[in-house]
């Protein structure tokens, strides 16, 4: 196809926006927990029958330790690890794995009660060509997509006197118009988006380990954002706090996203804590119900339906894979698979197990109906495995990556 444009820099910019909107559109997975924020793939024509058609491993490599997921989009896909006493944020080509650009920094592994590194994954802006970055200690960066140059920089513990959590800073940031949004402090901060500099910051408390989540409530827009004594909804241009739900979990770990669905949140958090659903409100949050048979202890669940899918327990214990009614709290089904983390497309799950095992089953409320499995990486598993672009992107927490081509050979 021949394509005639006038060179001014308006039409060139119009053009290139359409195309990164295109991209997007394509099944590409800019952020954590993907284009919705809910864990859901677009992904719908995949091969999901590994009986019939096994799937190759499209390539393998070495990111570094820790628990970042991988940010899908423009061709690349990205993730964070440490090597070498540094956090290394490293841009593969998504198709063949190869290594476009790294952006490496200083930071310590923080190896507290487990293996260390960060946990926060890479944001990709696909229309402006830049990626934004959280690491474990406070250091944010704005990068070209490209080639990783440095747009901006920020030391925030530092700058802003933070206060560091015990696991260091592992929420991603979030992309809110001419803003980034980072779950620092109790409620968040937000940094201008061109400049890096501060906009509004909540006070110094510290922070939990979610992502902050975009929501709708009414007529008006809010973040919400965890801190170790739980949930708050924020006001992204001001940071005025809407809401609060008093969550205290063990050690301040609140680092599953919440999941919000119309005038609802629903929370959940491990070390034996359990979930909460709570109607949308101004102040302090009172709860529809509570309960403590599911405790999501890093990763939220995806919500399909009116049922919630999602490993139940800690990371050294014996997790399950269980299904949730949305309304009641009650236990639907439960199977014993062990730790992992999981997400979905359509009605299906996506799942990868401590061991590495890779599976695949039909979200039923009725019971689990696993479709496929294939062993795909050494132990230990935690990070959520990303389906995008006909791919299943995955990690362990020594930094062992691998893609799965899952797309249609018919």
């Amino acid at each position: 196809m021949q394509v005639s444009i006038s060179l001014s820099g308006k039409r060139i910019s119009l053009i290139l926006g359409l195309l990164a909107s295109l991209s997007l559109a394509a099944g590409d997975w800019p952020q954590f927990r993907g284009p919705s924020h809910d864990g859901i793939s677009v992904e719908t024509d995949w091969n999901r029958d590994w009986n019939e058609s096994r799937p190759d491993i499209a390539w393998r490599a070495e990111v570094g330790i820790g628990f970042s997921a991988f940010a899908v989009a423009g061709g690349q896909a990205l993730t964070m690890g440490h090597k070498d006493g540094h956090e290394v944020v490293t841009s593969l080509d998504e198709a063949g794995g190869e290594i476009r650009w790294t952006h490496r920094f200083p930071s310590d592994l923080g190896a507290k009660f487990y293996i260390g590194g960060p946990g926060s994954t890479p944001t990709i802006d696909s229309e402006a060509g830049r990626v934004h970055v959280l690491g474990k200690w406070g250091d944010v960066f704005c990068l070209d997509l490209e080639d990783g140059k440095v747009l901006w920089k920020r030391q925030l513990v530092d700058e802003e006197e933070l206060k560091i959590p015990d696991w260091g800073f592992n929420g991603s940031p979030l992309l809110w118009k001419d803003r980034v949004l980072l779950n620092c402090g109790r409620s968040g901060l937000a940094l201008d988006r061109e400049t890096g500099s501060t906009v509004w910051r909540s006070d110094g408390s510290e922070a939990g380990y979610s992502t902050p989540l975009p929501i709708r409530q009414g007529d008006e827009e809010a973040v919400v954002f965890s801190s170790g004594e739980g949930y708050s909804a924020a006001m992204p241009d001001t940071g005025e706090v809407l809401w609060t739900v008093s969550w205290n979990t063990r050690y301040g770990v609140n680092a599953a996203d919440p999941i919000v669905v119309g005038d609802q949140v629903f929370v959940s958090s491990g070390y034996g804590k359990g979930s909460g659903l709570f109607p949308l409100g101004r102040g302090r949050l009172s709860a529809r119900w509570t309960e403590n048979l599911f405790r999501a202890q890093q990763n939220a669940p995806v919500r399909i339906g009116d049922h919630l899918y999602g490993i139940d327990g800690n990371s050294n214990s014996r997790a399950k894979i269980k299904c949730l009614d949305w309304k009641s709290g009650e236990i639907l089904w439960e199977e014993d698979s062990g730790y992992g983390a999981l997400s979905a497309s359509g009605p299906y799950l996506v799942y990868i197990l401590a061991d590495g095992t890779l599976g695949v089953a039909k979200a039923d409320p009725e019971r689990f109906m696993p479709l496929s499995t294939m062993k795909v990486l050494e132990r230990d598993c935690w990070t959520v495995p990303v389906l995008a672009n006909g791919r299943i992107f995955c990690r362990n927490s020594k930094g062992s990556a691998v893609a799965v081509d899952v797309r249609r050979t018919e």
